[in-house]
């Protein structure tokens, strides 16, 4: 089978798995290439017609780009969107100059938990990679949270064979990570074979482009001359760059990205 579309099909049956198994679903849609491309799945396990809303947590730092793709893409492929925040830090001033960890975990973190208590969201897709960064590596694509939606990184049930387990207590919030298994060059070899339509940012422009979207004071684009889906590809095969070298907080503090996901980062 090809490869592609064998991750394709584990993508899918994990969709439909957690719809059968769960009630109360939600996606996070980043507007990042891996969302994307968790929506474009998303569209295609229950024909056209995703029957749980997506969230999307603005920090209020976002690049406007980034918003004007969300909007136009949420019309045109008619999803229920529902944009959350943090009103309560970004009133109180809340900034990467406070300290990206506190930044991170106030305006995306609590950001989330505020929007999934106030709907009563049990369990939330992400489009999340083992190849992305180190501590998203130790994930289960069904990963078990407690009631303050904290990860024991510590003590997650096994997934051998790919058996997942989807039994877990009532106060469990669960994510699921139907990417797990994608690499980088996966997604963009899937985004150009399904021809998804992704945030201009990622494309080349003055010599540089974003691989990974973030907000604007800690998000930088890396030296590229990669301007079109083909390039990427291309230069994806031979860079020794890493993904999220253009990311702020991955750089601030040993374990950083860790500490943020054990409190529920995404």
């Amino acid at each position: 089978m090809d490869p592609l579309d064998a991750l394709e099909n584990q993508s899918i049956y994990i969709f439909r798995e957690a719809q059968r198994k769960f009630k109360d679903l939600a996606m996070l849609w980043s507007i990042g290439k891996d969302s994307t491309t968790l929506l474009w799945l998303a569209r295609k396990a229950f024909f056209g017609k995703v029957p749980f809303p997506l969230v999307h947590i603005d920090t209020g730092f976002k690049h406007p780009t980034m918003i004007e793709y969300r909007d136009r893409m949420a019309k045109e492929w008619e999803v229920d969107l529902i944009v959350g925040q943090n009103e309560e830090a970004i009133c109180a001033g809340m900034t990467p100059e406070k300290g990206r960890f506190a930044c991170c975990n106030a305006l995306k973190t609590q950001g989330l938990q505020q929007l999934l208590d106030r709907h009563g969201f049990k369990g939330v897709f992400l489009g999340i990679r083992r190849d992305e960064e180190g501590s998203r590596a130790k994930e289960r694509i069904f990963s078990p949270r407690d009631k303050n939606f904290e990860w024991n990184y510590k003590d997650q049930p096994p997934e051998l064979w790919d058996q997942f387990n989807t039994s877990f207590g009532p106060d469990t919030h669960v994510r699921i990570h139907p990417l797990l298994s994608w690499t980088e060059l996966d997604i963009w070899e899937y985004i150009r074979r399904e021809e998804i339509p992704v945030c201009p940012l990622y494309l080349s422009k003055d010599g540089k482009r974003f691989r990974s979207l973030g907000c604007v004071p800690c998000n930088f684009p890396l030296d590229s001359g990669a301007s079109t889906v083909d390039e990427i590809i291309e230069e994806l095969k031979v860079t020794k760059t890493p993904e999220r070298a253009g990311r702020a907080q991955d750089h601030e503090a040993a374990y950083m990205m860790q500490k943020l996901r054990s409190l529920g980062y995404m």
